[in-house]
């Protein structure tokens, strides 16, 4: 079985309206997603009543014969050389099929499929070296052997050329609307090496780290890791992915090796981004993030591989972000809140307690004063009241003088 691909768009069928129509056709399909397997499939386009029923079709590699056994179409040619192949085109609907052959660049999907540029955008590079009849008819249950040239332009650069030859097909969808329909496409990729000087070299782009706490104050967070893989030579490469963190004086320290995750396969001109997590790292400070990247060959399982014989250099970038112990840091700060309360807590039951001892000594000390006002007021009033006692010596005294005066007038 031939290594092919598939995609399906919707477009917006021709009408009376013309250019406005083609144009508003030709934004739907720039839109659409683009799906290319690349194992073999078959395409599928459902019809409405008008139709002979459903479409089912497929691409496959092909000798003249008829359909091989190649998973791809591998070539390497020099400049100004020619290449002949075919594929064959399979019509497995119940009534026959006019297809439409299209052949455009290489490119991958953010989710690292393999796709082709759509049909409403010129072709930048091998996509326009094909030479292809514009449609083949297929009988129902049929296969048509469908011959194609590629030929190399003589200024043409070394290194990957990646392309692909579809058969396309617009049937109506009654499910999407009037005047609307879906554009099933199904083919084959196409590697193509030029010999000469080949670099192999990626460059490390937006290298982000971002500590992520654990919300558990004796657990330790995360480091969250994104960044960007650009392909900034001219061979088609994975990249082999290293990420250290690491924590003051080596404090911490994790590696985690991704193999090519996330970038099996990377062409030309092409960039894709990738994200991960590192656990496992403790809130001290400032934390290092350092990742490499290595270029390494890929296969795709073509007939033709060619060794990669330049050096396969790494590229490392570092980063260091601030792991700060807020969760630790708010801990902390409720149990200083919740020391501090209780201590003025206590402070103030102390501050209570001495009020009322001293209310009460004070209440002591005025009751104990009234006291001894009393008792000094009573003291006072007894001398007093003994004073006018007529003493037996003041009385006879007091007779002696009266007997003196009255003498003299008894002597007379």
């Amino acid at each position: 079985m031939s290594k092919e691909v598939q995609m399906v768009s919707s477009g917006v069928a021709m009408s009376a309206a013309g250019r406005r129509m083609d144009r508003l056709r030709r934004s739907v399909l720039g839109l659409s997603a683009l799906l290319l397997a690349l194992a073999g499939g078959t395409g599928v386009s459902h019809a409405d009543a008008k139709d002979p029923g459903e479409i089912r079709f497929s691409v496959t590699t092909a000798t003249p014969d008829g359909p091989d056994k190649r998973r791809i179409f591998d070539f390497v040619a020099e400049p100004g050389a020619q290449i002949q192949d075919q594929v064959a085109v399979s019509n497995h609907g119940a009534g026959p099929v006019t297809f439409t052959m299209v052949t455009n660049d290489g490119l991958f999907t953010p989710m690292g499929k393999f796709d082709i540029r759509t049909s409403d955008q010129e072709p930048q590079d091998s996509g326009g070296w094909f030479e292809v009849q514009p449609t083949v008819d297929v009988p129902a249950g049929e296969t048509v052997i469908v011959p194609f040239t590629i030929t190399v332009p003589e200024n043409a650069t070394p290194g990957d050329h990646p392309a692909g030859i579809v058969a396309t097909v617009t049937s109506a969808s009654t499910a999407a609307g009037p005047g609307v329909g879906v554009e099933s496409r199904v083919g084959v990729r196409v590697n193509l090496r030029v010999p000469g000087e080949v670099t192999p070299s990626l460059a490390l782009t937006d290298v982000r780290a971002t500590y992520e706490p654990s919300w558990n104050p004796f657990a330790p967070g995360s480091v969250r890791v994104a960044y960007g893989v650009t392909n900034d030579g001219n061979l088609r490469v994975g990249a082999e992915q290293q990420a250290n963190v690491s924590g003051p004086f080596g404090l911490g320290d994790s590696t985690i090796d991704r193999g090519t995750e996330g970038i099996e396969e990377l062409i030309p001109g092409t960039s894709r981004t990738t994200a991960f997590a590192v656990a496992g790292i403790w809130p001290v400070g400032p934390v290092t993030t350092e990742i490499t990247v290595t270029p390494v060959p890929v296969s795709t399982g073509g007939a033709v591989d060619v060794p990669i014989e330049a050096p396969l250099e790494p590229v490392t970038v570092a980063v260091t972000t601030w792991a700060i112990p807020w969760v630790q840091i708010l801990l902390l700060a409720a149990a200083a809140v919740l020391v501090i309360g209780l201590r003025d807590n206590r402070k103030r039951k102390k501050q209570r307690l001495e009020a009322l001892l001293a209310k009460a000594r004070a209440e002591g000390r005025a009751a104990a004063g009234t006291e001894d006002v009393d008792q000094g007021k009573s003291g006072a009033t007894a001398p007093v009241a003994t004073a006018p006692a007529t003493s037996p010596a003041g009385t006879a005294g007091r007779d002696d003088a009266s007997a003196g005066a009255d003498a003299p007038s008894s002597g007379a």
